[in-house]
């Protein structure tokens, strides 16, 4: 009788991380920030029409780099999940942490049991009545739940667009401040992103109940001419990577569902 293939579970794990990393380093950055005006989530994705960013719930909205198919269908989980909770319930009943949860569950259940890891990265952030509740969960390929803190970033080039982020947006940034600085950091030292180049969504937190709303290129266009002196903010560099979709609430991110989206 013939001996199965061995390979060690670390080296099982450690394949499986650098194959999800891989998908992910592919795809833009996407920074999500906690301003004076709620959760300002900001990612380069010159498509109208594929999401990285969309609506979950009320005060809840989703994000999403890597591959357009997987994460997609992450939202789509987590849009009916957060129905069902709401309409069972109540609607103050669905909360960003349980859907983290959940999400985290899936995530690890796929990393640790399937063939291939979903080569995602996501985030769920809920806007609260003052910055302080506010909260941002930032879920990696494996299931690892993260609790960021003033802001997130997801995607290839995470380290060097987080350092930006750090050194420019300050404490209680306004809302063109937030975005000034998302932009610069996303962007390359090279280069500067226009509205046309950056998908842009906000979590109001003073609307009445539905708080997400997106921001078109007109008005993000306004909103980085604003103010000539804000922070000056070096740019990362970023790797190739097709823009990203969402719909009615969930993110997207490619043009295909074969190709890492960022």
């Amino acid at each position: 009788m013939s001996m199965p293939f061995y390979v060690a579970p670390e080296q099982v794990m450690k394949d499986r991380a650098d194959y999800a990393r891989k998908g992910i380093a592919r795809g833009r950055s996407l920074v999500a920030a906690i301003c004076e005006t709620g959760v300002l989530i900001c990612a380069e994705n010159p498509s109208s029409t594929l999401r990285k960013v969309s609506e979950i719930y009320d005060r809840i909205a989703f994000a999403g780099v890597g591959k357009y198919s997987e994460f997609d269908q992450l939202r789509i989980s987590g849009v009916r999940a957060a129905d069902l909770k709401g309409y069972s319930f109540s609607r103050e009943d669905v909360d960003a942490r349980s859907l983290a949860n959940q999400y985290a569950q899936i995530l690890g259940q796929v990393f640790t049991h399937e063939m291939k890891p979903l080569e995602v990265e996501i985030l769920v952030a809920e806007v609260g009545v003052d910055a302080r509740h506010d909260q941002l969960f930032h879920l990696l390929y494996d299931g690892t739940v993260i609790d960021e803190d003033r802001f997130a970033v997801l995607g290839g080039d995470a380290e060097t667009v987080a350092e930006r982020v750090r050194q420019g947006l300050g404490e209680a940034p306004d809302l063109t401040t937030a975005l000034r600085v998302a932009a610069g950091s996303l962007s390359g030292p090279d280069r500067t992103l226009t509205g046309d180049d950056l998908e842009v969504a906000l979590l109001d937190r003073s609307a009445p109940r539905r708080c997400f709303r997106r921001l078109d290129d007109a008005e993000v266009a306004g909103l980085l001419a604003t103010d000539a002196s804000g922070p000056d903010v070096a740019q990362p560099v970023v790797t190739d990577d097709v823009g990203d979709p969402s719909g009615h609430s969930g993110g997207g991110e490619g043009a295909t569902s074969d190709v890492p989206l960022g």
